[in-house]
């Protein structure tokens, strides 16, 4: 008989000794404690970066193209051309299917296909969109933005492929709750093809890596770039940082005990709600410079090609957007297929089909927005703001960004940020728990809570790049043993998608869809 765990209790004892630590840095300093923990965090990541993140050269020795980033494109319009640009062909049928034209309640899963879709999203459509876009632009200038819609379009396949692949080989525990996701189509998948000892170590990898990741871009990455954007409102926070650190551990620790239903349901009423505003606010911004639109979609043509720049540069530009594209919708990385395997459906392609609805709505929608606002209002190169570009403040930059034509829309933005980062918090909490559970079992997911929720304070007080740098590191790295799996495993996803695409045009799924009530 299993023990009833005590979740207040738990959660009150961390609460309370992190109060008492808090309370302790206060005495001591807190800027003491800041430069600790963040020269401690900066020595973590350049040891990491040194063993895992290396360079290719490309072309010269001054012009590198990281290896995982070059994986993710490649892998990307790989399975573009061989599932017959499925992105196009089914995006139509896809916005069906999440608008719920063939769902029937009695198939087998745990959430619908909006529930997936929004889930996957929450952890996507985040500060990414915010705060990766005007780091990208301000790195890369406005060219990074064309090649975050090339890397948009084509990881809508690369998504399709794996969420695909993560019903296919999803298991259902007696409890029915479903465990699915790349470790159980790495494992799985390569055990059918003899290759099993391969496919269990990169399952594990791709586990500790998601774990990883989850601490990373997942949960400390939003905490900072939310708390960028949280302290110009609110001067307290510049000195105790901490405190907003310890507000969204609370927030987020009643949510994530309750596992996917919870997070489900919580993502289902706060991701359209926040794109929501944001997409209105960006629209705004927009509208109100119509005359502005040709010249920013000119410098961001011309910036994706600059003969200036030589081919360097093009190489530069091409690389930036690429990477904060991929850190933005994750096509590739194998997280959101955790999510997907979740939904009911009796044909893995439909879910599959729903899921490149993602980096769609991800990168060409609303990074493209955010760009289009950063662009016209020309802070990615004002000195007003160069401090904010210096410190790869993203989110702080996109609030200049608005500002400078709605005075009051920050304390909006405020709003817009913390939903952001709190919704992508739990779902890459769910991530992880999947992963930690895969690893070590049901019963010990609550060390990895505990964990999460730990990384949440400490993304309060780390700076800005060394968080930036971990996040890029360890949810890019997450494609190595994924992209792995892809390639050998798409066959069977072409295979299923050729049949499934018989069975649509023949007029098959109509026929079995349930009458109204």
């Amino acid at each position: 008989m299993h023990k009833k765990i005590h979740w207040p209790l738990i959660f009150g004892t961390l609460f309370s000794s992190l109060l008492m630590s808090s309370q302790s840095f206060a005495t001591e300093g807190t800027a003491g404690f800041n430069g600790i923990i963040d020269t401690w965090f900066g020595v973590l990541v350049g040891y990491i970066a040194a063993i895992s993140f290396f360079d290719i050269l490309f072309f010269t020795d001054e012009y590198k193209l990281p290896f995982a980033v070059a994986w993710l494109v490649v892998g990307a319009v790989f399975f573009t051309f061989r599932m017959g640009f499925i992105n196009i062909r089914a995006f139509i049928h896809a916005v069906q299917c999440v608008r719920g034209r063939y769902d029937d309640p009695n198939d087998l899963g745990e959430t619908s296909h909006f529930q997936a879709l929004t889930t996957a999203l929450s952890a996507t459509v985040g500060l990414g969109n915010i705060a990766g876009v005007a780091i990208a632009i301000s790195i890369g200038g406005p060219g990074a933005t064309f090649w975050m819609i090339v890397a948009g379009f084509f990881g809508m396949t690369a998504k399709f492929t794996e969420c695909t692949l993560a019903q296919m080989y999803r298991k259902v525990r007696p409890d029915g709750h479903i465990m699915g996701g790349a470790m159980e189509y790495l494992s799985q998948g390569l055990a059918e093809m003899g290759w099993a000892r391969l496919g269990k170590v990169l399952a594990v990898l791709f586990c500790i890596l998601c774990i990883l990741g989850s601490f990373g871009g997942g949960n400390a990455f939003q905490v900072n770039q939310s708390l960028g954007i949280i302290q110009q409102n609110i001067p307290l926070l510049e000195s105790s940082p901490w405190i907003f650190g310890l507000v969204m551990m609370t927030l987020v620790g009643t949510v994530i005990i309750g596992g996917i239903k919870r997070i489900a349901h919580v993502t289902e009423a706060v991701v359209p709600t926040m794109c929501g505003i944001y997409v209105a606010a960006c629209l705004w911004v927009i509208l109100t410079n119509m005359p502005e639109i040709p010249a920013a979609f000119s410098s961001i043509i011309t910036g994706a090609f600059s003969p200036e720049a030589g081919l360097g540069g093009v190489i530069g530009v091409l690389i930036v957007g690429f990477q904060r594209a991929a850190f933005s919708n994750e096509a590739g990385i194998g997280s959101a297929a955790i999510a997907h395997s979740t939904a009911k459906t009796k044909y893995p392609v439909r879910e599959g089909i729903v899921a490149l609805l993602e980096p769609f709505i991800d990168t060409i929608v609303i990074c493209t927005m955010t760009a289009l606002v950063i662009i016209i209002t020309g802070v990615y190169n004002s000195p007003e703001t160069a401090e904010l570009v210096a410190n790869k403040q993203g989110a702080a930059l996109t609030s200049a960004a608005f500002s400078s034509v709605i005075s009051w829309f920050p304390i909006i933005l405020t709003l817009c940020v913390t939903l952001f980062a709190f919704s992508t918090m739990i779902a890459w909490s769910f991530y992880g728990e999947r992963c930690w559970s895969y690893l070590f079992g049901d019963q010990s997911s609550i060390i990895y809570k505990l964990l999460f929720l730990l990384f949440v304070l400490l993304g309060s007080v780390a700076s800005a790049p060394n968080v930036l740098n971990f996040s890029d590191l360890m949810i890019l790295l997450m494609a190595i043993p994924n992209l792995m799996g892809l390639y050998f495993l798409h066959g069977k996803v072409r295979s299923a998608l050729r049949d499934y695409m018989k069975k649509f045009k023949g007029g098959e799924f109509e026929k079995e869809r349930k009458p109204s009530l």
